[in-house]
């Protein structure tokens, strides 16, 4: 009755390689690259997850940059198009692009793209979030500023919003 049961796990993952060679790497690249598409950082970690050695990855990814199979500026493209049409602004952004290994030069030229797109953005978030209604008061614009600060929206950005709104 008092006894207790220890559970070891002894199998390992599905998805970890018994001997990790760079054919091995490549293929499980390729495998992950055709479910979306990833920055270098990201495929190096989730490589290194799956068990492969260094010196099996930087190869297998030099290879499909050359091969064009794996595009830092194609990925940053649709991941901040994605976000963008998720609600989210360019600080944002522009910071979660840098966590995934985009250069900096890459992140501004992709934000640059979408330029123009940022107040009808900013106006989606504020119809969603609030149907609409524009703060009455000093407590409501800062609540409502603070929402769309965490979305990664500029104060410039939410002030242009709110002037042009009031008139």
């Amino acid at each position: 009755m008092g006894r207790l049961m220890s559970w070891t796990r002894i199998s390992k993952r599905a998805d970890t390689v018994d001997t990790p060679n760079p054919v091995s790497a490549r293929a499980k690249a390729l495998e992950l690259l055709a479910r979306r598409e990833h920055s270098r950082l990201e495929l190096r970690q989730k490589l290194i997850q799956r068990g492969f050695p260094s010196d099996h990855i930087e190869p297998v990814l030099d290879q499909l940059m050359e091969e064009r199979l794996l595009d830092e500026a194609r990925f940053a493209e649709i991941y901040a198009c994605s976000r963008a049409d998720k609600g989210y602004g360019p600080l944002r952004i522009g910071r979660e692009l840098r966590e995934r290994g985009v250069a900096q030069a890459l992140v501004d030229t992709v934000l640059a793209d979408l330029g123009s797109d940022w107040l009808p953005k900013l106006q989606a978030l504020h119809r969603k979030r609030f149907k609409a209604l524009l703060p009455t008061n000093a407590m409501e614009r800062m609540q409502q500023t603070r929402v769309l600060r965490q979305h990664g929206f500029s104060l410039d950005q939410i002030k242009q919003f709110f002037d042009r709104d009031a008139e």
